[in-house]
Order: C-alpha cells, then structure tokens, then sequence
C-alpha cells in the first residue's frame, strides 16, 4: 500500500491492524556520466513499494535529497546538512507515529545517510516512541553482488548501473558505460584512500576524477532483476520479523543492577 496514492479514510483499515511502515530514503546526487541522479532514491522507492506490497505493508512518499556533501563538486547534486536531514526525518517519524505506527524501516539506497539514519532510530528508541531501522540494499545481499561483479564500486559502480538498467533503463547511458570506467576508479585502492592508517578523502573527487568507482560495463538489466528480486526478499523478511516483535521486546535493555 503506497500511502500517497490513497485517501484518508481509506488508510485507517491499515492503521488499525498494522503498526509497520516502510519509508524510502535515497539521495539526488551524480552517479558518473552514465546514471541519472535519482539512481539513489528511485532504488529505494521501488523496493519499498515492491515490499510493502509483497507483505501487505504501508509504504511512506519518499525521501529523495539526503546528506551528499561528498558529491558536491558535480553539477546539481543536491544536499541537506546532516543535522537538518537528522531532524526532518526524526520529525517525519514521529508524524507516523501519532497514526499508530511503532516500527519503520528506512528502507536507504545512500551510504551518506546510514549513520544518520540510525542516529534517528536511536533517538526514538530512547524516547520509547518507535523502533526505527535502517537496511541497506546491497548489505543484504553481499555474497550475491560479489557473485554478480568482478569489480563493484562502492559509488555509481555495477551494482547500482544494473539496478537502474532494470528499472529506470530509459534514464541509463549505456553508451557511457567504458566512459565511466576508465573516467573513475575501477579499485578503490587506485586512490591511496588510507595514508599511514589515515583515510586520505572527504570527497568522492578526491578518489575518482568522474565520481564513481568499480566495472561498469559489468552491469546488465538482468543482473539487476536479479539484485531487486533478492533484496526485496530480504525486506520483506526483516518487516515480517520486526511485525511479529513485541514492542517491549526491540526497546532498549534495563540498566544492569
């Protein structure tokens, strides 16, 4: 169920039954000179909805610009301030939860985000008003992307370009695919990012002079069905098992006597 897509009085069905929502959180941001920069938030927003319809689960509007300092140096990456993504998500969450909904999965396809987003969860745990994690897609599937891809890139690299071939193939420049690999870094290692036990960036720039990493020339439509098909199971799994938790029982521990 995609709650944008629905009337009021047709959601309270939900509410009254279920206390789950899925919420996508992706970013708007370069993805090379091959992918479009939606690729993080479109990924996130079609496993939430293909989940949450899967489980029977409400599904939340997306969150389409996250924390992307890293990326600034490309045209039109757009970016919030961590604080300022911190706080409007907490406060989005919180917003579910006068509706009833005791448990989120922000379901996230940007690593800028992740410690962000479990800032929130903690800072809701604490309060007792929700439980609130954050699932990345390609951390529940590692053993098949490293089956999938020789070389995958931590940013923009196959992974990614297969995900997008799959669903958004229309806004994906195959043509750019050599581009994008001998523009960028196929290893991570190429830029020296650890310097004497010093990570040695801040920026993606700083790494790959075009902003991605890995092969992606290795991305193909269907290893991106195969990507989808294999993380939405994970998604649907991890909702149907925070759905059969008590809430006591995700809170945080007493205090040891």
């Amino acid at each position: 169920m995609y709650l944008p897509d629905h009337a009021w009085p047709d959601l309270g069905e939900y509410f009254e039954r279920e206390s789950l929502a899925l919420v996508p959180v992706g970013s708007t941001e370069q993805h090379g000179p091959h992918l479009p920069e939606s690729t993080d938030h479109v990924i996130a927003e079609n496993l939430a909805r293909e989940a949450a319809d899967r489980g029977d689960y409400l599904c939340t509007a997306p969150v389409k610009v996250g924390v992307s300092t890293h990326h600034m140096q490309f045209h039109g990456t757009m970016s919030v301030d961590p604080p300022a993504f911190r706080d409007y998500v907490e406060s989005l969450t919180r917003n579910l939860t006068a509706h009833g909904i005791d448990r989120v999965v922000y379901v996230n396809a940007h690593g800028g985000n992740m410690q962000h987003l479990r800032e929130v969860g903690r800072r809701l745990r604490e309060d007792r008003d929700a439980y609130a994690v954050e699932w990345m897609w390609d951390e529940s599937i590692p053993d098949l992307v490293d089956d999938l891809f020789e070389h995958n890139g931590p940013h923009g690299g196959p992974k990614e370009t297969a995900m997008l071939m799959h669903l958004d193939p229309e806004n994906v420049h195959e043509e750019r695919l050599e581009e994008a690999r001998d523009g960028g870094r196929v290893h991570l290692e190429d830029g020296d990012p650890t310097i004497h036990g010093a990570r040695n960036y801040y920026d993606a720039i700083d790494n790959s002079p075009n902003g991605v990493f890995g092969d992606q020339t290795d991305a193909t439509a269907e290893k991106g069905e195969q990507l989808f098909e294999a993380a939405t199971d994970e998604l649907v799994a991890l909702c149907d098992w925070l759905d059969d938790r008590a809430f006591d029982d995700l809170m945080a521990k007493p205090h040891v006597d």
